[in-house]
Protein backbone atom coordinates (compact mmCIF):
# COMPACT_ATOMS: atom_id res chain seq x y z
CA UNK A 1 0.00 0.00 0.00
CA UNK A 2 1.44 3.64 -0.99
CA UNK A 3 2.46 5.66 2.12
CA UNK A 4 0.09 8.55 2.45
CA UNK A 5 0.80 11.68 4.63
CA UNK A 6 -1.91 13.76 6.00
CA UNK A 7 -0.29 17.56 6.00
CA UNK A 8 -2.36 20.02 7.92
CA UNK A 9 -1.68 23.39 8.57
CA UNK A 10 -2.45 24.75 12.07
CA UNK A 11 -5.94 26.81 12.85
CA UNK A 12 -5.78 30.44 13.06
CA UNK A 13 -3.63 31.71 15.63
CA UNK A 14 -2.99 35.06 17.09
CA UNK A 15 -0.36 36.09 14.49
CA UNK A 16 -2.44 35.98 11.94
CA UNK A 17 -5.13 38.17 12.97
CA UNK A 18 -2.88 40.71 14.45
CA UNK A 19 0.07 40.13 11.64
CA UNK A 20 2.76 40.54 14.59
CA UNK A 21 6.02 38.97 14.37
CA UNK A 22 6.14 39.84 18.44
CA UNK A 23 3.86 37.47 19.75
CA UNK A 24 5.62 34.74 21.23
CA UNK A 25 4.75 31.24 20.43
CA UNK A 26 1.42 32.40 19.15
CA UNK A 27 -1.38 30.24 20.64
CA UNK A 28 -4.86 29.73 18.75
CA UNK A 29 -7.60 32.23 18.76
CA UNK A 30 -11.23 31.41 19.59
CA UNK A 31 -11.98 31.23 15.67
CA UNK A 32 -8.97 29.07 15.68
CA UNK A 33 -10.37 26.56 17.81
CA UNK A 34 -13.45 26.43 16.33
CA UNK A 35 -11.48 25.54 13.11
CA UNK A 36 -9.96 22.95 14.42
CA UNK A 37 -13.49 21.50 15.70
CA UNK A 38 -14.85 21.73 12.39
CA UNK A 39 -11.48 20.07 11.03
CA UNK A 40 -12.65 17.21 13.57
CA UNK A 41 -15.96 17.29 12.62
CA UNK A 42 -15.24 16.79 8.57
CA UNK A 43 -12.51 14.25 9.10
CA UNK A 44 -13.28 12.04 12.31
CA UNK A 45 -15.17 9.54 9.63
CA UNK A 46 -12.53 9.75 7.31
CA UNK A 47 -8.40 9.20 7.14
CA UNK A 48 -8.82 9.59 11.78
CA UNK A 49 -10.14 6.17 11.21
CA UNK A 50 -7.30 4.55 10.03
CA UNK A 51 -4.05 6.46 10.57
CA UNK A 52 -1.02 5.09 11.89
CA UNK A 53 0.21 8.05 13.30
CA UNK A 54 0.27 11.33 14.32
CA UNK A 55 3.14 13.92 14.47
CA UNK A 56 3.30 17.03 15.54
CA UNK A 57 5.03 20.90 15.59
CA UNK A 58 6.18 21.62 19.12
CA UNK A 59 4.86 25.23 18.93
CA UNK A 60 1.53 25.91 20.46
CA UNK A 61 -0.47 26.38 17.58
CA UNK A 62 -0.48 23.39 15.90
CA UNK A 63 -0.51 21.26 19.14
CA UNK A 64 -3.41 23.06 19.94
CA UNK A 65 -5.15 22.23 16.15
CA UNK A 66 -3.86 18.50 16.79
CA UNK A 67 -5.55 17.91 20.54
CA UNK A 68 -9.18 19.72 19.43
CA UNK A 69 -8.89 18.42 15.60
CA UNK A 70 -7.44 15.16 16.31
CA UNK A 71 -8.77 14.39 19.52
CA UNK A 72 -10.60 10.84 17.99
CA UNK A 73 -7.50 9.63 16.27
CA UNK A 74 -5.18 11.04 18.96
CA UNK A 75 -7.17 8.51 21.61
CA UNK A 76 -7.71 5.86 19.37
CA UNK A 77 -3.40 5.56 18.83
CA UNK A 78 -3.00 6.08 22.61
CA UNK A 79 -5.37 3.46 23.45
CA UNK A 80 -2.90 1.06 21.35
CA UNK A 81 0.05 2.90 22.78
CA UNK A 82 1.01 4.94 20.33
CA UNK A 83 1.30 8.43 21.93
CA UNK A 84 2.19 11.65 19.33
CA UNK A 85 5.34 12.31 18.62
CA UNK A 86 6.46 15.77 18.96
CA UNK A 87 9.04 16.70 16.44
CA UNK A 88 11.21 19.74 17.09
CA UNK A 89 12.28 20.18 13.03
CA UNK A 90 8.47 20.35 12.14
CA UNK A 91 8.68 24.08 13.81
CA UNK A 92 8.59 26.89 11.42
CA UNK A 93 10.81 28.59 9.74
CA UNK A 94 11.58 32.11 10.73
CA UNK A 95 13.47 33.05 13.76
CA UNK A 96 10.88 35.50 15.06
CA UNK A 97 9.32 35.33 18.13
CA UNK A 98 5.44 34.18 16.93
CA UNK A 99 8.10 31.25 15.57
CA UNK A 100 9.75 30.51 17.97
CA UNK A 101 8.56 27.71 20.53
CA UNK A 102 8.29 27.57 24.38
CA UNK A 103 10.66 25.42 26.40
CA UNK A 104 9.90 22.27 27.53
CA UNK A 105 9.55 23.42 31.36
CA UNK A 106 7.06 26.06 30.12
CA UNK A 107 4.87 23.78 27.96
CA UNK A 108 4.84 20.96 30.43
CA UNK A 109 2.91 23.74 32.47
CA UNK A 110 0.40 23.92 30.59
CA UNK A 111 -2.64 21.81 31.48
CA UNK A 112 -3.68 21.70 27.66
CA UNK A 113 -0.61 19.81 26.70
CA UNK A 114 -0.63 17.27 29.57
CA UNK A 115 0.18 13.46 28.28
CA UNK A 116 1.95 14.48 25.91
CA UNK A 117 5.56 13.12 25.24
CA UNK A 118 7.89 16.03 25.42
CA UNK A 119 11.10 14.67 25.97
CA UNK A 120 12.08 14.99 22.14
CA UNK A 121 12.63 19.07 23.26
CA UNK A 122 15.78 18.12 25.17
CA UNK A 123 16.74 14.80 23.29
CA UNK A 124 19.65 12.90 25.27
CA UNK A 125 21.96 12.31 23.63
CA UNK A 126 21.61 15.00 21.40
CA UNK A 127 20.94 14.05 17.43
CA UNK A 128 23.76 14.06 15.45
CA UNK A 129 21.61 16.34 13.23
CA UNK A 130 21.15 18.60 15.70
CA UNK A 131 24.89 19.37 15.32
CA UNK A 132 25.74 23.55 15.64
CA UNK A 133 21.61 24.14 17.82
CA UNK A 134 22.03 24.72 21.84
CA UNK A 135 18.59 24.10 21.76
CA UNK A 136 15.51 23.31 19.47
CA UNK A 137 14.15 27.01 20.46
CA UNK A 138 17.75 28.04 19.17
CA UNK A 139 17.46 28.86 15.41
CA UNK A 140 20.92 27.49 14.87
CA UNK A 141 22.07 24.96 13.02
CA UNK A 142 19.85 22.49 11.48
CA UNK A 143 17.02 24.71 12.58
CA UNK A 144 18.77 28.53 11.26
CA UNK A 145 16.28 29.50 8.43
CA UNK A 146 18.43 29.36 5.89
CA UNK A 147 18.81 25.41 6.51
CA UNK A 148 14.86 24.86 6.35
CA UNK A 149 15.33 23.17 2.98
CA UNK A 150 17.80 20.13 4.41
CA UNK A 151 15.92 20.29 7.81
CA UNK A 152 12.30 19.41 5.92
CA UNK A 153 14.47 16.54 3.49
CA UNK A 154 15.12 15.06 7.19
CA UNK A 155 11.74 15.06 7.52
CA UNK A 156 10.41 13.59 4.59
CA UNK A 157 12.85 10.93 4.64
CA UNK A 158 12.06 10.43 8.47
CA UNK A 159 8.31 10.09 7.12
CA UNK A 160 9.65 7.95 4.54
CA UNK A 161 11.47 5.75 6.32
CA UNK A 162 8.39 4.80 9.21
CA UNK A 163 6.44 1.25 8.65
CA UNK A 164 3.15 3.52 9.42
CA UNK A 165 1.32 3.71 5.86
CA UNK A 166 -1.05 6.83 7.28
CA UNK A 167 0.48 9.29 8.98
CA UNK A 168 -0.72 12.91 10.24
CA UNK A 169 1.43 15.49 10.13
CA UNK A 170 0.68 18.80 12.08
CA UNK A 171 3.04 21.84 11.29
CA UNK A 172 3.34 25.14 9.82
CA UNK A 173 2.52 27.49 6.34
CA UNK A 174 6.42 27.71 5.61
CA UNK A 175 7.58 24.52 6.72
CA UNK A 176 5.02 23.01 4.88
CA UNK A 177 5.86 24.82 1.94
CA UNK A 178 9.23 23.09 1.65
CA UNK A 179 8.12 19.65 2.82
CA UNK A 180 6.12 19.60 -0.54
CA UNK A 181 7.49 21.21 -2.48
CA UNK A 182 11.40 21.04 -1.65
CA UNK A 183 11.77 24.50 -1.72
CA UNK A 184 10.34 27.93 -0.17
CA UNK A 185 7.29 29.06 -2.43
CA UNK A 186 4.45 31.18 -2.06
CA UNK A 187 2.11 28.50 -2.05
CA UNK A 188 -1.24 29.14 -0.10
CA UNK A 189 -1.97 27.00 2.32
CA UNK A 190 -5.11 27.77 4.98
CA UNK A 191 -5.32 27.69 8.53
CA UNK A 192 -6.63 23.91 9.08
CA UNK A 193 -6.07 22.98 5.74
CA UNK A 194 -5.17 19.46 5.11
CA UNK A 195 -3.56 17.80 1.93
CA UNK A 196 -3.07 14.30 1.24
CA UNK A 197 0.79 13.23 -0.18
CA UNK A 198 2.79 10.10 -1.19
CA UNK A 199 5.82 9.09 -2.08
CA UNK A 200 7.37 9.59 -5.83
CA UNK A 201 7.91 6.39 -7.44
CA UNK A 202 10.45 8.07 -9.09
CA UNK A 203 14.18 6.70 -8.60
CA UNK A 204 15.40 10.24 -9.03
CA UNK A 205 13.58 11.41 -6.47
CA UNK A 206 14.79 8.81 -3.68
CA UNK A 207 17.32 10.65 -2.49
CA UNK A 208 15.31 13.90 -1.57
CA UNK A 209 12.06 11.71 -0.38
CA UNK A 210 10.03 14.02 -2.60
CA UNK A 211 6.23 13.82 -1.79
CA UNK A 212 3.30 14.20 -4.86
CA UNK A 213 0.11 15.52 -3.97
CA UNK A 214 -3.05 12.93 -3.63
CA UNK A 215 -6.06 15.01 -2.75
CA UNK A 216 -6.94 18.03 -0.88
CA UNK A 217 -9.05 16.54 2.08
CA UNK A 218 -10.14 19.60 4.56
CA UNK A 219 -9.88 23.40 4.25
CA UNK A 220 -11.58 25.09 7.89
CA UNK A 221 -10.39 28.55 7.31
CA UNK A 222 -8.61 31.14 5.15
CA UNK A 223 -5.04 31.54 3.46
CA UNK A 224 -3.82 33.43 6.18
CA UNK A 225 -0.63 34.56 5.64
CA UNK A 226 3.06 33.38 6.80
CA UNK A 227 5.67 35.27 8.55
CA UNK A 228 7.14 34.73 5.40
CA UNK A 229 4.49 36.17 3.63
CA UNK A 230 4.55 39.03 5.73
CA UNK A 231 7.70 40.15 5.22
CA UNK A 232 7.59 39.55 1.56
CA UNK A 233 4.46 41.95 1.23
CA UNK A 234 2.32 38.47 0.44
CA UNK A 235 -0.13 39.58 3.19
Amino acid sequence: MPKTIYFTRHAQAEHNVAEDYSIPDAPLTKLGREQSRNLRNETEDDFQKDADLIVSSPLRRPMQTMIIGYAPLRERLERAGKPVVIMPELQEVNALPCDTGSDRATLASDPEFTGLDLSPLEPSPTPEHWAGASSWTSKEGIFAPERVEERARWVRRWLRDRSEDKIVVVAHGDILRCLTEGRRSATPWANAEVRAYTFSTDPAHADDAVVVPVREVAKEGSDEPTTSDMANGRA
